[in-house]
């Protein structure tokens, strides 16, 4: 008996090892797929500074991403750490998303009602720290040629296949292009960095510099958008659709769901679950909406309140220097509070800056750019200061706590900051239903901070709650229920106090981008329902900064890895 319990306890040993091996072997298999992704570039980036856009590299890409699924799908991934097991799902997700991009032609469609292609080259302007950073620039200038070539080659063919943007979303689209036409070399948005070089360059340098800067602008740059320019007004403009929805485009419906799926980071939600969700929340916010209108004894009706917003100076700041100086005080505000709710705080600071003149009439109220963990350029939450008027005071902590802190920028600046055992790929990814239903909910959590400080501030904080619960309801029913423009207008109009500008920039954008705008609301309700289950589950034990903890530390995740995660830290809390 005693010799078969020892031969027994050997088996076990070799058994563990055993096991010890094949979870190495997995990882490392792991490991090796991941590199190979992370290894792949589908183009020379010396030929191509912009990128390279051709119908054959999105083709190869979209084979490489294949190839690349079906090695990782023969990894039992069950041994394996949390880490890898997070690591393998982010990365069969992406690569689907990849093949997908392909398959529906989405490359045929570079526009959006504030971006595209062309507006997309604003992002490349940055200060100039070095000479190698002013020599990458001066390439990007002079590679825009081939970058406009490839891109209109695109754009010609989907309009012939029906894949374009509604004409409908044009309107204003024009500064997109005509304020980048200048006389004046100096006078281009472009040749701003030029203005300030580093001062490590020598006089002979500097002067190289100048003149190569001078050529690109005056031969690349500004007849590129007298190009553009002419292209949209003497082809896409006169061709493109004029029907509204993208169910009405080829392959629309089953398109639609596919962004669906990608938007929520889940196959769960249909177009009409959506859309009931939706109403849902629209009916369950206006009635707090509703509350605070009482409590300060409006005399009038809900949209007699909305047109007192909308109309009354004191909502309004007067120079753009001003809503940038409150826009500054707030988001410092916030900075103070956060020690209190996050154990892991990133090493990124941040700036509050102005959204560029070249974009700003087509943009949005605010938004957050950030960089690289090893660039020398902090990040910036960008507050828009054309057009005054449509740029709501009572609006701004909300929007502060949403593109700065504790929202993009300190969740966005800890995904780039995290440790070795995380890939790359994962630093880099961006999940609008993780990310976005992040910035909501810490316009959620900024009330915990005291940040709203009147009835007006959280009557913003409602209506920004309520603009992205009608998402789900326009969104929805522009790309699968036929709605006009003109009844997303009226039920934004009707459900939220953003400013008409604002109302209808927005239903541009929902047109140009289907289904993006659902992911706000979806993720904000998915971290807000496990919050409360952690509360109720937890008890004395919650911790709010231990909770925050769970949901940042592997970054970027899709609302299932971030389920399971909280689910787990639950179960940890409990048994100890």
């Amino acid at each position: 008996m005693k010799r078969i319990k020892q031969i027994a306890l050997i088996a076990l040993v070799l058994c563990f090892g055993c096991n010890k091996d094949q979870q190495v072997e997995k990882a490392s298999k792991l490991d090796e797929i991941i590199n190979s992704y992370q290894d792949h570039e589908g183009y020379d980036y010396r030929s191509y500074p912009l990128g390279l856009f051709t119908k054959e590299y999105y083709k190869t890409e979209a084979d490489f991403a294949q190839k690349t699924l079906d090695e990782l799908a023969k990894i039992d991934t069950s041994s394996l750490s949390e880490t890898d097991k997070i690591s393998a799902k982010l990365l069969a997700f992406v690569l689907q998303d990849q093949i997908d991009y392909y398959m529906f032609e989405e490359y045929l469609n570079p526009i959006l009602s504030d971006a595209g292609f062309h507006s997309s080259l604003t992002y490349e302007v940055r200060p100039l720290a070095n000479y190698n950073q002013v020599k990458d620039y001066l390439n990007k200038l002079n590679a825009i040629p081939e970058f406009v070539n490839q891109h209109l080659v695109n754009l010609r063919e989907g309009l012939e296949k029906g894949i374009s943007q509604p004409l409908v979303i044009f309107k204003g689209y024009e500064s997109t292009y005509n304020d980048n036409i200048v006389e004046n070399f100096e006078d281009s948005y472009y040749y701003s960095p030029f203005k300030n070089l580093p001062s490590d360059l020598s006089e002979t340098q500097k002067d190289s510099v100048l003149t190569a800067a001078k050529t690109a602008i005056e031969t690349k740059v500004t007849p590129e958008f007298k190009r553009i320019k002419t292209f949209f007004e003497t082809e896409y403009f006169p061709k493109t659709r004029t029907t509204l929805g993208v169910s009405e485009t080829p392959n629309g419906n089953e398109f639609y769901q596919n962004r669906i799926n990608f938007y929520t980071t889940s196959t769960q939600y249909t177009a009409d679950d959506i859309h009931n969700i939706g109403l849902k929340e629209v009916a369950r916010i206006k009635a707090e909406m509703e509350q605070i209108i009482k409590e300060l004894n409006f005399e009038g009706s809900f949209a007699d309140f909305f047109h007192f917003l909308r109309t009354d100076k004191q909502f309004y700041a007067e120079t753009p220097q001003e809503i940038l100086m409150i826009a500054r005080d707030m988001a410092k505000r916030i900075d103070a509070q956060l020690p209190r709710y996050f154990k892991t705080l990133p090493r990124k600071p941040y700036g509050v800056a102005p959204v560029p003149d070249a974009i700003a009439p087509k943009y949005t109220s605010g938004r957050y750019i950030g960089t690289s963990k090893e660039s020398t350029n902090p990040g910036y939450y960008w507050v828009n200061t054309y057009d005054l008027p449509s740029r709501t005071l009572y609006t701004l902590p909300a929007l502060t706590a949403h593109e700065a802190v504790p929202g993009h920028h300190l969740q966005g600046s800890l995904n780039n900051e995290l440790g070795d055992s995380i890939p790359q790929f994962r630093k880099n990814l961006y999940l609008s239903a993780y990310g976005e239903g992040w910035g909501l909910y810490s316009e959620y959590l900024a009330d915990e901070m005291g940040i709203y400080t009147t009835p007006y501030e959280q009557f913003g904080k409602l209506t920004y709650e309520m603009w992205r619960a009608c998402r789900l309801v326009v969104d929805t029913g522009i790309h699968a229920k036929g709605w006009t423009r003109e009844q997303v207008v009226d039920y934004m109009s009707s459900n939220t106090a953003l400013s008409l500008h604002e109302i209808n920039t927005e239903t541009d954008r929902y047109i140009s981008w289907p289904g993006q705008a659902l992911s706000y609301k979806i993720g904000e309700l998915k971290i807000r329902e496990l919050r409360q289950k952690a509360e109720k589950e937890l008890g004395a034990k919650f911790d709010i900064r231990a909770f925050h903890e769970i949901i940042l530390e592997q970054g970027t995740v899709t609302l299932s890895i971030l389920e399971e995660r909280v689910n787990n830290y639950i179960q940890k809390v409990k048994n100890e």
